[in-house]
Order: structure tokens, then C-alpha cells, then sequence
């Protein structure tokens, strides 16, 4: 997929304002409180790509310290790309990622179930897939300001109608390292034998949409795959690590981004 080399930067904001919050803070506590959420979340860069047939995609950007880094790519709820997983981009950055915070939904952010749910059915299989290969090849040589940024080792993540992604978008561009949070998961044996790294997955034992059965079935086919994964289970509900919801679980969603950071850390920097 030919995607090109210009990007067009809006907001040209550093990132200090944002580490220096998030440095002081757990994530969870930042998460919690929208104002600092939407701090946090003003510290990233805007920044739009062509995408062949499709338009322009657009995605927020936090950069490390570090002139040269893995990349992970986040893909957001059912929600949209709200402030939320813009402040775990700018985790990201401050472990020492390129993170990029892409956007399915053309700029629309969901306020209400029904509007969300509204976004998803809207969503087109297509579209999706070519956003995400596009951002991704992107990445393999993202520069700003003229420097390159991204070290060639790149990862997905991505919550709910995200996880879902995270997977789809690891098949279309084979990535590092995939990291699932109770997203629809499957696939046949042949379908997943171009997962080019392991997986991650991250579910609940109460969620009654990404259910033990779903989950238990992509497993098997994984294994048919030859494929390497791991799957934690927790018992909490759906969205468990969204601290803006009524299904939060702190300590599991403590748990869970501890065994994240840690598959990232061990996935993207093992050479």
C-alpha cells in the first residue's frame, strides 16, 4: 500500500506538558479526571495521511524522548477517539513509544451507547482495514520535522471495538505485537497464520458480548496456527479498564496494563 511520505502536522504542541502531568500522576488517576485527561490529551500532535481510495485518515501523535523508538499504534472504543486514549498515548511516550492514537470515525466522538453503537454499524470493513494498513506502513519510516521517529518495530492495542482492530489491523499489516482488551476476536487457522508476532489478550469472565466461547474458539484456531499468544482472564465485566466507566475495575485494570507494558517492553525491544 503506497501511502505518502508528506504528513500534514496540525497542533505542534511539545510533549513536556503532558509528561510532566502524567509523570506525577498514576494513568489511572489522570484517566479518571476528565480535565486532566483532556490536558494530557492537548499534548499530542494532530496528523493526517492520505489513504488510497479512502481519503484522508487523521490520528493524534506522542513522541518520546528518544530520537529514535518501537511504535505502538492504539485504536480507540465504540466511543471514538476521545481524550481517554489519547492520555494512555501519552503513557506510551513517556515509557519511550512512538504512539499513535489513529481515528476510525472521522472525527466523531460518541457521547451516548446508541450513538456509539450507531458508529460501529457505520463502520465499513473496508475502510477500516485500509486506515489501519496505512497508518501502519506510515510508521515503518514515520519522520517529524524532517527526522525519522519510529525504529521499524511496531505493535497494535486496542479496547473493545478497538481490540477487535488490533487483531484485524495485525492481519492486514503483520506487526511485532498485538495487545487485545476484551475486542471480538477470530478467525480461521489459515487467516491467522499471517500474525507475524505473538498476541496478547486481556478478558473478562462477566462480559456478555466477548464471551469464554468466543474467545475459547479463537484460541483453538490459534493453536492450529501455530501462532503464539497469551490470554488473561479477569473477573470483572466488559471495559473493565475504563476508568470513565461503570464497569471499572481498578485493580484488574492495574493488572492488566502491568502485563501490557511488560509484553511491549519484552516483545518490542528483544532483538
Amino acid at each position: 500500500m503506497n501511502v505518502p511520505d508528506r504528513m500534514l502536522v496540525g497542533r505542534r504542541r511539545l510533549m513536556q506538558g503532558a509528561a510532566g502531568l502524567l509523570g506525577g500522576l498514576p494513568l489511572a488517576a489522570v484517566l479518571a479526571d476528565p480535565k486532566l485527561a483532556r490536558a494530557a490529551a492537548a499534548g499530542l500532535q494532530d496528523v493526517t495521511i492520505e489513504v488510497p481510495g479512502h481519503g484522508q485518515a487523521k490520528a493524534a501523535l506522542a513522541l518520546p524522548a528518544a530520537e529514535s523508538a518501537p511504535a505502538v499504534m492504539l485504536i480507540h472504543e465504540w466511543w471514538g477517539l476521545n481524550d481517554q486514549i489519547k492520555t494512555v498515548a501519552a503513557e506510551l511516550a513517556q515509557l519511550g513509544y512512538v504512539a499513535l492514537a489513529i481515528d476510525l470515525f472521522d472525527g466523531k466522538v460518541a457521547t451516548t451507547p446508541d450513538a456509539a453503537r450507531a458508529q460501529v454499524q457505520g463502520m465499513q470493513d473496508e475502510k477500516g482495514k485500509a486506515i489501519c494498513g496505512a497508518w501502519l506502513t506510515w510508521l515503518e519510516t514515520a519522520k517529524v520535522d524532517g527526522a525519522s521517529r519510529a525504529n521499524g518495530k511496531l505493535a497494535t492495542l486496542g479496547w473493545c471495538f478497538g481490540g477487535g482492530w488490533s487483531l484485524q489491523a495485525s492481519l492486514v499489516h503483520p506487526v511485532d505485537g498485538t495487545v487485545i482488551y476484551y475486542g471480538r476476536v477470530g478467525g480461521t487457522p489459515e487467516e491467522l497464520k499471517a500474525l507475524k508476532g505473538p498476541v496478547q489478550g486481556h478478558f473478562a469472565e462477566k462480559d456478555q458480548f466477548i464471551t469464554q466461547s468466543m474467545v475459547t474458539a479463537w484460541t483453538r484456531s490459534m493453536d492450529m496456527a501455530g501462532q503464539s499468544y497469551e490470554v488473561f482472564w479477569y473477573d470483572a465485566d466488559h471495559a473493565f479498564a475504563n476508568p470513565t466507566g461503570s464497569r471499572y475495575d481498578e485493580p484488574d485494570a492495574r493488572l492488566a496494563w502491568g502485563r501490557t507494558t511488560e509484553f511491549l517492553d519484552h516483545t518490542m525491544r528483544s532483538w
